[in-house]
């Protein structure tokens, strides 16, 4: 049973818990625990009601008394892993690759394998150590559902170098992004704060008042009839940054369901990471490391230039 033997823990669900998921209802009543680790318990059979194994689909009736078996986080440490790469741009300091969308940069709950860290390390060997076992050379990220450029430190020197060039926001960022609605302006800029949302912990949102300082420009380089095609750049790197903050002034990211766009044939989100600039940590030379947009985005693109009029932004 992976380790220690931790005490059961039973939750009543009451009547107004009727017709909730099971996965749902767990992470409700016991936030301490993510819900892809309950999610991992169900399948266990680590959860229990009236001694039956259950889903993590499954629909409460109400008044049911769940019975969780708790157990240990497994260790997580990056392992080499024989995955497709692609390298952009490499030196004895930093590693530049394109980030394929669908990829999770680093492992975490949920996801052990398969990540751009697996395939770095099976590529590279060594990678700086700063942020220790489980996400080595790793300075920034792109979510998931994200393509493009992103750089990696292959020496803890170079590592404290990015970092730095970071956090002093040297670090140029540039993106493409198509996103709903027509623009009211051709180019703008955001500065709301990013917090965590309350009431959806998988989100973030720029709708508090508190938060962290961000700051994210747009220009205009297309206008569809009802999608607009933008050149993004970031000052700073929060969680979503560039889709809270697009979707703050009602312009989601085609795909991002997440922050309130409908449902899309594209199977990802249109978010490109598309130029990164940085300085050498030897040489403090500029460097810059560009990613052409996809493929898949690219056809969704051409399609939009061919049946749709638009109007090029000048």
């Amino acid at each position: 049973m992976n380790g220690a033997r931790f005490v059961d823990v039973e939750v009543r669900a009451e009547a107004r818990d009727a017709g909730k998921r099971l996965d749902s209802f767990l992470h409700e009543r016991l936030p301490e625990f993510s819900r892809s680790r309950l999610q991992s318990w169900i399948k266990e059979g680590r959860v229990r009601i009236a001694d039956e194994t259950v889903r993590a689909s499954q629909i409460l009736r109400g008044r049911e008394v769940v019975t969780v078996e708790p157990a240990a986080p497994q260790p997580l440490r990056a392992e080499a892993e024989e995955l497709p790469l692609e390298i952009l741009y490499e030196d004895d300091d930093v590693v530049v690759v394109n980030k394929a969308a669908g990829v999770v940069v680093h492992a975490g709950a949920g996801h052990p394998r398969g990540t751009l860290v697996n395939a770095l390390l099976h590529h590279f060997g060594a990678l700086s150590t700063v942020n220790g076992d489980l996400r080595p050379g790793i300075v920034h990220r792109l979510d998931r559902e994200t393509s493009g450029v992103l750089v990696v430190a292959r020496t803890d020197g170079a590592h404290q170098s990015l970092a730095r060039q970071f956090h002093e926001r040297e670090v140029e960022k540039s993106y493409l992004a198509l996103v709903h609605g027509r623009m009211k302006q051709r180019e703008g800029r955001i500065t709301s704060p990013i917090a965590r949302d309350p009431e959806r912990r998988t989100r973030m949102t720029a709708k508090l008042s508190s938060g962290r300082a961000a700051l994210t420009d747009y220009k205009l380089l297309e206008q569809f009839e009802r999608l607009s095609y933008l050149a993004v750049r970031i000052g700073t790197g929060r969680t979503h940054q560039i889709r809270v903050h697009l979707a703050s002034i009602r312009h989601p990211i085609v795909g991002d369901r997440l922050y309130g766009a409908p449902a899309s044939s594209l199977g990802r989100f249109f978010l490109h990471a598309h130029r990164l600039r940085f300085r050498s940590p030897s040489t403090g030379d500029w460097i810059q490391v560009e990613s052409p947009l996809p493929e898949e985005l690219s056809r969704f693109l051409e399609s939009l230039r061919i049946n749709t009029d638009r109007m090029v932004a000048s």
